[in-house]
């Protein structure tokens, strides 16, 4: 071991083995999911430098755990005992963008924010917007095929990525997909990367879809007596046009935000609604959906102006950081088809009385996904087992829903003991034995996603 650790160090830009070094790397923002103890941690600034720190560990049997920014929610980047975590925030330059074709070809630690701001300056957009968007890197949000805010009209991560570069397990380079709009050669593997949680291969080059930045936005805001009333609103209107997004919060979290940002939003609401409309009739369809919910017993306005705009989908964003002002947080990432949401959202208050724990809930109402939050004590022994079998709880009642244990957050080590339930024995075992065929040895981030 002392060999490879000495090949390892000269193999890369930088690395290190110092224990207090590696100790802030060992976790994602999962903070309940196991970390191990890594045996080294290396930041690789070329392919090559990946290339060859693959190679040495498939010599050695010693697993690669690949790392993004560490914004992950499920574990999926947690060290294991005796790996190699390598991370890729060092490979973060935009390679291209062009203009004519509206794509770019970017390296995987560049940040999701930046690239939306860097197409925005030739008047284009990188649509993806997960949460963590100021912080996340295009690498991490494709291994974990992100989602966001505007997943139902524009999609998740997959449908914006054109091409990817990847090393396997076995240290080759595969190159798949094209700056093409279509192309049906051969299988599909780049969606079979994207998604994959490290586990097939190490992104090291994406080239992505832009699209022409909104001209236009108009946005709603709603609150509602009851969660029925306003998932009833969100599917009346949705049978209309599309709304950019539509995000809801209940109760417990409308209380947390106030608390953070002194928004003054309505705490008296059985649901608080914050849709946005882009486009040429952005403000037709916003004028449209507050009448809708204003028709549904709702108080509602809706505004053109971008500052008030952006302040209330700010607002949603700091759910889960004014959840965090209340204590540790266990966040849940479950998704029905939008219909059964209130079936959910019943379900989920049911076991918070049940398990005595609180559970703050907000999430894309138009695409069914929600992120019940629980908060706890993790002091306490009895509030940490009971926010564990709250957890477990959603899970089983999304599932029991026709509804899937992860939307978007993935599986990670947080929610591999749901897989099997979810996508049957047959499903489990084809996943790994793709798994063989990109990864023959197993190094890469074994354990994880299924």
């Amino acid at each position: 071991m002392r060999e490879f650790l000495k090949q390892l160090t000269t193999a890369v830009a930088w690395a290190t083995t110092e224990p207090h070094a590696m100790q802030a790397y060992r976790q994602d923002q999962c903070l309940i999911a196991e970390a191990g103890q890594p045996l080294a941690v290396v930041r690789p600034a070329t392919v090559g430098e990946v290339v060859a720190v693959v190679d040495l560990c498939r010599t050695h049997a010693v697993p690669l755990v690949p790392r993004g920014a560490g914004t992950g929610l499920a574990g999926g980047a947690n060290a294991l005992d005796g790996c190699v975590l390598l991370l890729l925030d060092a490979m973060d330059q935009i390679l291209e963008i062009d203009q004519v074709a509206q794509s770019a070809r970017v390296q995987p630690g560049v940040v999701n924010a930046d690239l939306d701001k860097a197409a925005g300056e030739v008047g284009l957009w990188y649509a993806p917007d997960p949460g963590s968007r100021a912080l996340s890197s295009i690498g991490g949000n494709v291994a974990t095929n992100a989602g966001g805010m505007c997943c139902a009209k524009y999609g998740v991560t997959r449908d914006h990525i054109l091409a990817l570069t990847a090393v396997l397990g076995t240290g080759e380079v595969l190159r798949t997909g094209t700056a093409t709009r279509k192309d049906v050669a051969g299988l599909d593997l780049k969606h079979l990367l994207i998604g994959s949680e490290g586990t097939l291969g190490v992104i090291v080059e994406a080239t992505v879809r832009l699209r022409p930045r909104p001209q236009r936005l108009s946005t709603v805001a709603a609150t509602f007596p009851t969660v029925q009333s306003a998932i009833d609103v969100v599917q009346a209107f949705g049978r209309e046009f599309n709304a950019a997004a539509t995000e809801l919060m209940d109760r417990t979290t409308v209380c947390a935000v106030n608390a953070m940002t002194q928004m003054g939003l309505d705490e008296a609401a059985g649901a608080v609604l914050i849709a946005q409309f882009d486009g040429a009739d952005a403000s037709q369809q916003a004028e449209r959906c507050a009448a809708m919910a204003e028709g549904a017993g709702a108080e509602a306005f809706a505004t053109d102006d971008q500052d008030d705009g952006s302040a209330l989908m700010e607002a949603r964003r700091a759910a889960l950081p004014s959840l965090e002002r209340m204590g540790s947080t266990l966040l849940d990432d479950v998704c029905v088809t939008p219909h059964r949401l209130p079936a959910l959202i019943d379900a989920i208050e049911r076991i918070a009385l049940s398990h005595g724990v609180t559970i703050g809930t907000f999430g894309h109402a138009a695409d069914g996904n929600l992120h019940p939050t629980i908060v706890f004590d993790p002091a306490d022994d009895r509030q940490r087992v009971a926010a564990a079998a709250a957890f477990d709880a959603i899970i089983a009642a999304a599932l029991d829903l026709g509804g899937t244990a992860t939307g978007e957050h993935g599986v990670g080590s947080l929610k591999t003991p749901y897989i099997r339930r979810q996508v049957g024995d047959v499903g489990t075992s084809l996943m790994h034995r793709i798994k063989a065929a990109f990864d023959p040895s197993g190094i890469l981030n074994p354990g994880r996603g299924y």
